[in-house]
């Protein structure tokens, strides 16, 4: 059997979802939630989630990270409406085996739990086309400001991109505390006085581009 909880803060999508799993053969949903907090039903003996990106204020991605970390051998399934490339890299990075729209057929859901179950990555065909093309044009970010860390660095490479911290934090799956505590640290080590000038120096050594 392949134990599964559903996490969704849309209790219509979430109810139907469940209704739906408990009609295919080897599945067994074992709980719901709606939350971080309520997310707690979740333990070693989960097999896979269905995750939904936004949960009311909360993330989606944070909650795949934390998950992820926890226990390894947990499987999350993304099934969400965004489909922008922001939203794919980080669920993926966050540690999602798979992500798929919620315009997806039941059949596609259940072939999608069950690649994921098994250990191998899924993508639905569109989400595929827009990974694939994010990839092939990403830049390597200069090995500059060695005082920096790789993730600060990283950081300041998207603010020199002209990206805020919202949208820095969809990119890499980070909340947006993390994300100005990055920045903040990016303008002490390198003696700048505000972003503007982190974004001027950055780009004169090759970073934002």
């Amino acid at each position: 059997m392949i134990r599964i909880v559903v996490v969704d803060d849309h209790p219509v999508f979430r109810l139907g979802m469940t209704a739906l799993l408990r009609t295919m053969d080897d599945i067994d949903v074992v709980g719901e939630a709606d939350s971080p907090e309520s997310a707690t039903i979740i333990d070693g003996t989960v097999d896979v989630v269905l995750m939904d990106l936004h949960l009311g204020s909360a993330s989606g991605i944070a909650l795949t990270r934390d998950l992820t970390t926890r226990y390894p051998n947990l499987r999350v399934l993304v099934i969400t409406m965004l489909e922008d490339e922001d939203s794919i890299v980080a669920a993926v990075r966050a540690g999602a085996r798979g992500y798929v729209l919620k315009g997806a057929s039941p059949a596609e859901i259940e072939r999608a739990i069950r690649t994921v179950a098994n250990g191998d990555l899924i993508l639905s065909a569109r989400v595929a086309a827009r990974a694939l093309s994010t990839l092939s044009r990403a830049p390597s970010v200069p090995a500059v400001f060695p005082d920096l860390t790789d993730r600060e660095r990283e950081v300041l490479d998207l603010v020199a991109r002209g990206l805020d911290n919202t949208s820095i934090s969809r990119r890499l799956g980070l909340s947006p505390k993390t994300v100005r505590n990055n920045v903040s640290t990016v303008l002490a080590k390198l003696r700048l006085p505000d972003r503007s000038a982190a974004i001027v120096h950055a780009r004169e050594y090759g970073l934002g581009r």
